[in-house]
């Protein structure tokens, strides 16, 4: 039937009707699953190196360092530590308060006399000493007012040594009875009030002259001056609220705080006797001691609305690190406690029975060994139990051990040596950090 086709039609019949050429279609799928198979077989391959490679590294890495390494028995080594000796030694007992720094004189800077401020010697925050002068007034109508009290002592003095001779002259014709003696007496009597006259015109004269002088205003204590609160030009008067500005006496200073009232008579008994009793000052996170200083007194009666009673303690503030009505934390000593067993407290753990230490023996096995903890002075606390001194305590990399463990005692610092954490702690009661009882359960 094809046969009997036209060419043209033939051709459209076999379009239609005939499949496509199944050599080309086998080659092309064979191509397509040969791409599809090197694909899948580069993931695979890819996915095994990177398996191997993490394996590979965490079977052969490093031993970590103390307090972050895997517990005794993981890889079969032991475990790095720091080590310190239990020591006796003097505790202090410190009391801890809430202060604000008050200065210890806080003046305002007025003018004395009324008038315009015509000059200001100084600058806002500047440090100033007692009798400099820091504003000028315009001094003109007072020596004004000092030339006339001059003047008018001047006109005294003149009628007052006339009055004098007249009573030597007059004396004389007494003694010779040619005057009366009323007279004479009434002379007299004139030249005593010459003399009051002049008496009130000299101080007429000292009064005009300090006036004068008060035109130089002057610090009337020294210290750091505050914010000007006038500026020249305008009048200012000696009933100015806020005057010119504050003066506020930093060295020495002060740190006012309270402590409870049945802490008085410890504290009294100490003023007494006059001893010396050291006062630290903290910043308000108690992270940085900013001053230390002495305990200075105590106010003349207890509060009783808080059952405290008002300290104060004095600092010398030579770096000015104390600013006034700042905030800071107050540690007293107290009391001392002579030749206490004490640790790091670094070295004092915390666990579901209470506190504990590990001891170190001289084979390098670990111990649990129970303790009670007390005092804190900087970076030691003492300690009761079975820990005596001489007692070799870890001090760092604590937190992985476990009773019984074998360690491996590191100095920190020395080359080729693992070095756990930071090492022990400084062996120093005056350590520059407030006491805080680091715990690890």
């Amino acid at each position: 039937m094809i046969e009997a086709l036209t060419p043209v039609n033939r051709d459209l019949f076999r379009a239609r009707h005939e499949p496509p050429h199944p050599i080309q279609t086998t080659t092309m799928g064979t191509e397509s699953s040969r791409r599809h198979l090197l694909r899948t077989s580069l993931i695979a391959a890819t996915l095994v190196g990177l398996i191997a490679a993490v394996w590979y590294w965490s079977d052969h890495r490093p031993l970590p360092v103390a307090g972050n390494g895997p517990r005794h028995g993981a890889g079969g080594g032991s475990q790095p530590v720091s080590v310190a000796q239990a020591r006796r030694m003097d505790l202090r007992v410190w009391l801890s308060a809430l202060g604000t720094v008050t200065p210890r004189n806080l003046v305002t800077l007025r003018a004395k006399v009324g008038g315009t401020l015509i000059r200001v010697n100084f600058r806002e925050g500047q440090m100033v000493k007692s009798g400099e002068v820091l504003a000028e007034i315009d001094p003109r109508p007072f020596q004004i007012a000092l030339d006339q009290a001059q003047g008018q002592l001047a006109r005294d003095n003149a009628l007052l040594d006339n009055a004098r001779i007249d009573l030597t002259r007059y004396q004389e014709l007494l003694a010779r009875d040619a005057i009366p003696r009323q007279q004479r007496d009434t002379q007299d009597a004139l030249l005593r009030q010459y003399q009051g006259t002049v008496a009130s015109d000299r101080s007429q004269v000292a009064n005009a002259r300090l006036q004068l002088d008060w035109t130089h205003v002057t610090a009337p204590s020294g210290g750091r001056i505050g914010l000007r609160q006038v500026d020249p030009g305008n009048q200012v008067s000696t009933s100015d609220a806020n005057g010119l500005a504050s003066i506020a006496q930093l060295q020495p200073t002060t740190v006012l705080f309270s402590v409870p009232e049945a802490q008085l008579p410890a504290i009294n008994a100490k003023l007494a006797t006059q001893e010396l009793v050291a006062v630290e000052a903290w910043d308000r996170e108690q992270k940085l001691l900013l001053a230390q200083g002495r305990l200075l007194t105590s106010d003349n009666q207890i509060d009783p609305a808080t059952g405290t009673i008002k300290i104060r303690a004095e600092f010398g503030n030579q770096d000015s690190a104390l600013f006034p009505n700042q905030f800071v934390n107050i540690r007293l000593v107290q009391d001392t406690l002579r030749q206490v067993v004490a640790v790091p407290v670094a070295a004092v753990q915390r666990g579901n029975k209470g506190g504990f230490v590990y001891r170190v023996d001289a084979g390098g096995t670990v111990a649990m060994v129970p303790v009670t903890p007390g005092i804190v002075d900087g970076d030691w606390v003492a300690v009761s139990g079975e820990i005596k001194a001489g007692d070799q305590v870890v001090s760092d990399g604590a937190d992985k051990l476990r009773d019984g463990a074998k360690v491996e005692v590191v100095v920190p610092g020395v080359a080729g040596k693992p070095r756990g954490g930071h090492g022990p702690r400084a062996a120093s009661g005056g350590s520059h950090q407030p006491p805080q009882l680091t715990t690890s359960h």
